[in-house]
């Protein structure tokens, strides 16, 4: 086990276990309570992935753990519907817990050279988006997907591509995230995503960039200080290891944020500085903490992020 102490892994979940029915430690809350900052706490479901809870469960877990918000994962909310789930349940469901739906992960090839690829994915973006407008939910994730390898695409016509994928949401009111991921050939650079967003000329063009991708795209932490506040609505929270290396660690490595070697603190600084709010999101896909009961996995990722963020706004 490279990734993560077996030792302090038992450690935190035994102590997240034990609150469980009674929340943070008193000097822990109090400590959060008084701290200023412009974050919403959110669950990933890629956190709790493997646990298999479905929409509605992931959504109560979430609540139970003590988050804002969770950003849910287009093909469960597929899923549910195919088996007769209605929508307008979910929206009321996630408003009686108090949890609002900021985000949707879903995979479409809007980015690609392909001009047929690309319309069958702005139709493929209707249906998504038509469906998580029901539910209340405010953002899709754009990701470069079916770009992240092979040959670099000319970013001015990713910029164009990104606009007219956002003139289509002006339709359902769900604003596509344009997502950096670290790996991918294209849009793996905050640079990049910077630019496409910039030149795609609409006023809702946003980036949604990651602890983990930062680190393993290449970009510098600092980096984030030239990213406008209105242009970062959402930031995905994790950390990594020392090892592997940036060149060979994935997503699996990912680990609990204060965990790592990820400037956790100069991070969350330079975001807060930003005067907006920003919704930090948790998102995983670590083994180990899909072997974990959901609700412990949970609780014990919200008790890290808001520790790292009373740590950065001390």
């Amino acid at each position: 086990m490279s990734a993560i102490s077996r030792r302090n892994l038992l450690k935190n979940t035994l102590a997240v276990g034990a609150g469980l029915g009674l929340g943070l430690p008193d000097a822990m809350a109090e400590t959060h309570t008084k701290a200023k900052h412009n974050f919403k706490f959110c669950l990933n479901t890629s956190t709790i992935r493997e646990q298999n809870l479905g929409l509605v469960g992931e959504i109560e877990t979430a609540a139970k753990a003590g988050y804002d918000a969770i950003e849910i994962w287009v093909n469960t909310v597929e899923k549910y519907k195919a088996q007769g789930g209605s929508l307008k349940d979910i929206k009321k469901r996630a408003a009686d817990l108090g949890i609002t739906i900021e985000d949707a992960i879903g995979f479409s090839k809007w980015i690609v050279d392909d001009a047929t690829e690309r319309e069958k994915a702005l139709e493929q973006n209707k249906r998504e988006m038509a469906m998580l407008a029901e539910i209340g939910c405010k953002r899709i994730a754009a990701p470069p997907f079916g770009a992240t390898t092979g040959q670099v695409l000319n970013l001015q016509a990713v910029a164009e591509r990104y606009g007219k994928l956002l003139e289509v949401s002006d339709n359902y009111g769900v604003i596509p995230q344009l997502e950096m991921w670290g790996f991918s050939t294209n849009l793996h650079l905050v640079g990049e995503v910077l630019f496409v967003a910039s030149e795609s000329g609409h006023p809702k063009a946003c980036v949604l960039t990651d602890v983990y991708h930062l680190h393993k795209g290449g970009s510098s932490f600092n980096s984030l200080k030239t990213i406008n506040g209105s242009s970062v609505q959402m930031f995905h929270m994790n950390d990594y290891p020392g090892q592997p290396p940036r060149e060979s660690i994935n997503d699996g490595d990912r680990i609990l944020p204060g965990d790592g070697i990820a400037p956790m603190t100069q991070i969350l600084r330079d975001l807060n500085s930003k005067n907006t709010p920003i919704v930090l999101s948790l998102e995983l896909f670590n083994k180990e903490y899909w072997k974990m009961d959901a609700l412990v996995a949970a609780t014990l990722g919200l008790s890290k992020m808001k520790a790292s963020v009373a740590k950065a706004t001390a």
